[in-house]
């Protein structure tokens, strides 16, 4: 790339999508060839996990680089202190206007504003420092307003997702194998797209930073044709689980509770008549399959946005990050969605195609050391020159696409979930807890995986001899030296890991000496 070329960064996330279901790691069914080719062409991170979940938190870690400990923008809805840079704001150091096309889901802290603004009134706010491209968060205003404009009989919000009318679905497919009432082509998957060329095809010849996040392959689980069909449920593999949500719930009291939110209708995949704990095979099948659908139909936008950079010569001086805000249960264990302690909620993709020259020798590569959301920003920041923050709890990870890598890299990941309801206090009431202690934060690495809660007992797994976590050996007396091994582990990360904006600082009498951590080429 040379040195006067404008410089581009391509940050893409997409929301909900489990790290396997990409046909360039091998997975049996689901089909990403865009993806595949980024990958051919840059490197993937194959052992990538979330801070923490759901939306919002893991949104705010991967955009500030900190772990939910730090920022405690721990729910969707809880307002994020406006002391933290992120990535958007540290961008424009270097000139750049980074603009979002999509979401964030920001917490606004209400400190800073009026009681009476409407930022307070939602969580998707977007993350400051963004311009907006296209904000598209749940009410999904601009989208609606596109398909009345092409004759949609779209009232709300809630007219979005509904299964086409009169469809008669084949009888060895299930209801999710029914589309939506709009084409592939007036999806939201394609807009963010379309938004995103057509504001990049008039800076052909500038720096930009562009956010674009797309809403899928989250629920509901219902695509557009051909995606609704693109995958057959007979070619899909059942989840992961005991033989019943019972017994399955014995394994820990807080997944007891999550299961028990699952039964009859549920928020999770709306205009869904199936109960998610009691479906048929034919339908348990079909919901994996479909998801598989939406997860080809950002694929193929994907593939639509690397074409226009092609095209228009912008590729080779483009950095392009592709990632999601956390994972999908998707049937295992039971469980749907994000918030549960298992590696198929944390568990995320990572590519990383960097146009520079001193990336050539290591395209093409398949990372299996282990990373976080927390290293995107200093990853970006790296990339453009730029000091990290002192708040930043992540490395960046160009050691790796440069080679050889670090020396010292990390041998574990952390991660956690705060999962209190300050508005119901449906779990407090469930198992018993205050809301402090509606909490707990994990530590995995290639043999073990310790989840310890604040006030419930905790879980251990081999991951070596029972990688879908099927038996918790935390109440083993042998293996106690291992459960106390792991969470010395987790208290050691957590002292040296605490908030530190002022600790590398100290006041003397000549005046303030500061050590900032080495963050830039961490560990080398």
């Amino acid at each position: 790339m040379p040195a006067s070329s404008p410089r581009k960064v391509l940050f893409i996330a997409a929301d909900q999508w489990r790290w396997e279901c990409l046909s360039a790691l091998g997975h049996p069914v689901v089909k990403t060839p865009n993806l595949d080719t980024l990958i051919a062409d840059g490197a993937a991170f194959t052992r990538h996990f979330t801070q923490c979940t759901p939306c919002g938190p893991s949104r705010t870690s991967l955009l500030t680089g900190l772990y939910l400990m730090n920022h405690r923008s721990g729910r969707n809805g809880t307002p994020l202190d406006a002391r933290h840079t992120n990535i958007a704001l540290e961008a424009r150091k270097a000139g750049m206007e980074p603009t979002l096309f999509g979401y964030t889901d920001t917490s606004a802290d209400p400190r800073q504003r009026d009681a009476n603004d409407p930022a307070l009134k939602t969580y998707e706010g977007p993350m400051p420092g963004f311009s907006i491209g296209l904000l598209l968060p749940e009410h999904k205003a601009a989208w609606i307003a596109e398909l009345r404009r092409r004759g949609y009989p779209i009232e709300s919000r809630a007219d979005l997702f509904r299964p086409r009318p009169g469809y008669q679905k084949a009888p060895d497919r299930g209801f999710r194998s029914i589309p939506t009432i709009f084409s592939a082509e007036d999806c939201e998957t394609k807009l963010i797209a379309d938004s995103f060329i057509d504001w990049a095809s008039v800076r052909r010849d500038q720096n930009w930073f562009a956010h674009v996040v797309f809403l899928r392959p989250h629920p509901p689980i219902i695509a557009p044709e051909p995606y609704n069909t693109l995958y057959h449920p007979k070619d899909v593999e059942l989840p992961h689980r005991a033989a019943t949500a019972e017994t399955e719930g014995r394994q820990h009291p807080f997944l007891a509770y999550k299961l028990s939110r699952f039964r009859g209708r549920t928020g999770y995949d709306e205009h869904n008549p199936n109960d998610l704990i009691e479906m048929e095979e034919l339908e348990l099948r079909q919901m994996r399959a479909t998801y598989y659908g939406l997860i080809t139909q950002v694929d193929d936008q994907v593939g639509r946005i690397v074409q226009h950079l092609k095209d228009t010569g912008e590729y080779d001086n483009t950095l392009i990050i592709f990632t999601c805000d956390h994972a999908e249960m998707l049937g295992d264990h039971y469980a749907w969605g994000k918030e549960v302690y298992f590696d198929q909620s944390f568990r995320i993709p990572l590519i990383i195609r960097d146009p520079r020259k001193a990336c050539d020798g290591t395209r093409g590569r398949k990372f299996d050391d282990f990373t976080e959301a927390i290293d995107v920003m200093p990853t970006i920041l790296d990339w453009l020159g730029l000091d990290l923050p002192q708040q930043c709890d992540g490395h960046s990870l160009l050691p790796f696409l440069e080679g050889p890598g670090p020396k010292d890299w990390r041998q574990e990941v952390h991660f956690e979930h705060d999962f209190r309801d300050i508005p119901g206090l449906h779990p407090e009431q469930a198992l018993g807890l205050g809301s402090d202690h509606c909490c707990y934060a994990v530590v995995r690495d290639a043999e073990y995986k310790y989840v310890h809660f604040a006030k419930l007992p905790p879980l251990l797994f081999d991951m070596r001899k029972d990688p879908w976590e099927m038996n918790n050996l935390a109440e083993d007396p042998a293996m106690a030296p291992v459960v106390a091994r792991y969470a010395q582990k987790m208290l050691s990360w957590r002292l040296s890991h605490a908030e530190r904006t002022l600790t590398h600082i100290h006041l003397t009498e000549k005046g303030p000496v500061a050590r900032p951590r080495q963050h830039r080429r961490a560990a080398e």
